[in-house]
């Protein structure tokens, strides 16, 4: 396999994560494509390394040289289109859905990327720490920081319609688990 196909394997994961990211699937596609056409001009270091965490590392990297052009230093705002999303009709497994997204965008951004890297990515603790350039036990921390987080916001939002609480900590059982 050429380097060319190699990057093409890994393109409809830089696409769900950029997505999962940034929360616009418009931005995501610009993202994926800025990450490739890096990748493309400058082939990683290493011929023998993780070419997905290297790929991943390069999105994100690319990702927050965006927000700091943008000034933004987080995308939970108000205003996001998640907020506002409405779930598909008749749907309660999409009505949950939207709950468990806006928690996720309510994160921090370090604690999301971490979520999103290790349950959405299925990275392990060391590949998440190599993207991130962090320590493992700095990512096992902030996953912890993220899932507990994600189960309170998950749980107050249930309370307050009335829901049972279990649905909404089931789902993130399952998000949450390595």
């Amino acid at each position: 396999m050429s380097y060319e196909s190699d990057l093409l394997v890994w393109l409809p994961h830089l696409t769900r994560y950029a997505r999962a990211l940034t929360g616009d699937p418009a931005w995501a596609d610009d993202l994926v494509q800025d990450t490739v056409e890096r990748a493309l001009n400058k082939p990683p270091p290493r011929a023998d390394g993780n070419l997905r965490a290297w790929l991943l590392t390069l999105l994100r990297h690319r990702f927050i040289d965006q927000l700091r052009a943008r000034h933004e230093f987080a995308v939970d705002d108000a205003v996001a289109p998640w907020q506002t999303m409405p779930a598909p009709a008749g749907e309660i497994s999409g009505l949950l859905l939207r709950d468990v997204e806006r928690a996720l965008y309510r994160l921090p951004v370090e604690q999301r990327e971490v979520l999103l890297l290790v349950a959405l990515e299925g990275l392990t603790y060391q590949e998440a720490a190599q993207v991130l350039a962090v320590p493992p036990g700095t990512v096992m921390s902030r996953l912890a920081r993220a899932r507990e987080h994600m189960r309170a916001q998950l749980s107050d939002e249930r309370n307050e319609r009335g829901a049972t609480r279990g649905a909404a900590l089931r789902v993130i059982g399952v998000i949450g688990k390595p």
